[in-house]
């Protein structure tokens, strides 16, 4: 089963953190990124651009609006993720329970993905 790791930060305390600190917490995100690797766990994952690089879609009255920013205003701003494969949800909330951000004030939301079927490769896209 698949689960999505969602990793919320405070922007502003990021920014605020001492360069030694931040990379010292990138350090961390490295080596534990490459031991879900090891593990078999990781499928995918990434940082995010701020939040105010943030472009938001919704259709109002009819017509497609696209605005800057993001979608809310919140604390805690979603600033990476990772994908990963486990047996169930215990193991997803272990391997979730290490990632750095929770040693500096961050939130992790684990959430299963719904399996899809897989693509119909005659249907043309």
């Amino acid at each position: 089963m698949q689960y999505l790791l969602m990793i919320y930060d405070n922007e502003k305390t990021f920014a605020s953190m001492p360069e030694a600190t931040k990379n010292k917490l990138m350090q961390e995100y490295a080596v534990f990124t490459q031991g879900i690797v090891k593990s078999g766990h990781f499928r995918t994952g990434a940082q995010l651009q701020p939040s105010t690089s943030a472009t938001t879609v919704r259709v109002t009255s009819g017509k497609r609006v696209a605005t800057d920013g993001p979608y809310v205003e919140t604390k805690e701003q979603l600033g990476g993720y990772y994908l990963v494969e486990c047996k169930d949800l215990d193991e997803a909330l272990s391997i979730a329970g290490r990632l750095p951000s929770l040693e500096v004030g961050g939130i992790v939301e684990v959430r299963p993905v719904l399996p899809q079927p897989a693509p119909n490769k005659d249907v043309a896209g």
